[in-house]
């Protein structure tokens, strides 16, 4: 149930009164979901915000097995941000308990109940995956992907093999026009 609290800061001095704070209240969401390993908080403050509502940022990282969840939280106080974020994260933690270990209800866990989801019109059970497709991947270069994806008139994204990393690569148009590249490693 034990976990490390790793607190930071940046633009600005961490005193030990900052620092208890702040892991003493992060030190309780080990309390909820055991699985927690990490909990990084990263305290900021920004001189340079738009509003004086958005000087300090919180952000909160929580990491376990098979687990990363994160909140972030901006206020014109310190404590206010890092609080409002840690009510965040307390949601999503409970969030992912009632995904992960309670189940539905009726006997069913959540894997089971997420292959079938209603369709809207009809209102009977359709299958979450309503279709598969199946395609050889080309090597080619990032240059050849994007015509590749011009050609073929995908508008929204191109999986392909990039050739020079030798590894699977997703290319996505972004909202500006320009291209955006997913590099994925399996971690």
């Amino acid at each position: 149930m034990s976990h490390n609290v790793d607190v930071q800061t940046r633009n600005m001095a961490m005193t030990d009164a900052i620092n208890d704070y702040v892991t003493n209240k992060a030190e309780r969401l080990g309390r909820h979901l055991p699985q927690i390993e990490d909990v990084r908080v990263e305290l900021t403050y920004l001189k340079s915000a738009r509003s004086a509502n958005d000087r300090f940022n919180a952000e909160i990282t929580v990491r376990g097995k098979n687990l990363l969840l994160r909140a972030e939280q901006r206020a014109d106080d310190l404590h206010a941000a890092f609080d409002t974020a840690l009510d965040k994260m307390d949601r999503q933690v409970e969030r992912y308990k009632g995904k992960h270990y309670r189940g539905r209800g009726d006997g069913r866990s959540a894997a089971e109940a997420a292959e079938q989801i209603l369709d809207d019109e009809t209102g009977e059970l359709t299958p979450l995956i309503a279709k598969r497709k199946k395609f050889t991947l080309y090597p080619m270069n990032e240059e050849e992907a994007i015509v590749q994806m011009r050609e073929l008139e995908h508008d929204n994204f191109f999986v392909f093999y990039n050739a020079e990393t030798s590894k699977i690569n997703v290319l996505y148009r972004r909202r500006n026009g320009s291209y955006g590249l997913i590099e994925p490693e399996i971690g």
